[in-house]
């Protein structure tokens, strides 16, 4: 039984997966959900622990820098470019 538990919880803990990040500008963690599809021009999800919702943005930019890639959003609530700060 005990396998049985270690394989299922194995299996659950894989297929959930985020990208934690910081956006420095607003003072807020943010995370991308696995599944985004993280290139210009492209829409996607992020929860922004800073007001505690989701939120759809518009990547405009993806630059590696060392042990973070930096992501320039646009804020469709907002209205405004985020610059988040992802871990690599």
């Amino acid at each position: 039984m005990k396998y049985i538990l270690a394989i299922a919880f194995a299996a659950l803990s894989a297929s959930v997966h985020s990208w934690d990040g910081y956006d420095y500008d607003s003072g807020s963690h943010v995370e991308i959900q696995d599944g985004n599809l993280v290139r210009s021009g492209e829409t996607i999800e992020i929860y922004d622990y800073g007001d505690g919702s989701y939120k759809d943005v518009e990547v405009q930019s993806v630059q590696s820098y060392g042990s973070s890639v930096e992501i320039e959003v646009y804020d469709y609530d907002k209205g405004e470019y985020r610059t988040l700060d992802m871990d690599r």
